[in-house]
């Protein structure tokens, strides 16, 4: 339990400073310093309220690859089965591949992240494999393009081409996207100084409003969203293990 406070706390001590103005001093102290800690993250994050950091922003695009892979595993299930799916499913997934994870968020690395780390010396080998690994995933995205129709896939050989092509991607990405997400990404705020930062974080906002539009982000995820519709895999419920 709490001592009660007496009159008696507050009496001047042997040097005639009074304990009372010596503890609403250190709270007005304490409240200019939480202010100013405040005025600080927010002139860092700039001005657009936003403030999302550049290493959240490639995060959260990681999401829409992951789920563009989950959709790749579909269309490879429905191809070794045999079986009929809607032919715009692969399509659609491997034109998104191209256009955001491939032309965007990959050229936001290799522009603005890579190069930084090559001149801090920092990474360098994960660096180069992660180039590596762009230039692959390039090649099998046109390739997946190319002969991911379903009218293409006549024979036994063009469907094994295409699953060996879908499972040289997943196998590749899922590492790769893990790698940056738990080795690369994390090391940014050790090689760029606090405010260039956040405002990297912020021109990666512009380039991407620039590029899909005034919701960006939101309409990449709603565009996976409808395709998942189409393969029937849009309930999260649906991926809960029945015991």
């Amino acid at each position: 339990m709490t001592a009660p406070i007496k009159m008696n706390d507050f009496t001047p001590d042997s040097h005639g400073n009074n304990r009372r103005d010596f503890l609403r001093n250190g709270m007005l102290l304490g409240t200019i310093a939480g202010f100013a800690g405040l005025s600080l993250i927010t002139g860092c994050r700039g001005e657009s309220g936003e403030g999302i950091s550049p290493a959240e922003d490639l995060m959260r695009e990681h999401g829409v690859l992951d789920r563009i892979l989950l959709i790749y595993d579909a269309c490879r299930i429905h191809i070794i089965n045999g079986e009929q799916f809607p032919e715009d499913a692969l399509q659609n997934s491997a034109s998104l591949i191209k256009s955001f994870v491939e032309e965007y968020h990959e050229k936001l690395e290799e522009d603005f992240l890579f190069p930084r780390f090559v001149k801090a010396n920092h990474l360098t080998g994960l660096v180069q494999v992660l180039k590596d690994q762009h230039v692959a995933g390039r090649q099998i995205t046109g390739q997946i393009i190319e002969s991911g129709r379903m009218s293409a896939l006549t024979s036994p050989e063009s469907r094994q081409k295409l699953i060996k092509l879908i499972d040289d991607f997943i196998r590749m990405y899922r590492p790769h996207k893990s790698r940056e997400d738990t080795e690369l990404f994390p090391e940014l705020v050790k090689i760029i100084p606090g405010k260039e930062y956040f405002e990297l974080g912020e021109s990666f906002e512009d380039k991407e409003h620039k590029l899909f539009g005034e919701e960006g982000f939101e309409s990449v995820v709603k565009k996976v969203a409808d395709i998942e519709k189409q393969l029937g895999i849009n309930e999260l419920s649906g991926f809960t293990p029945v015991s």
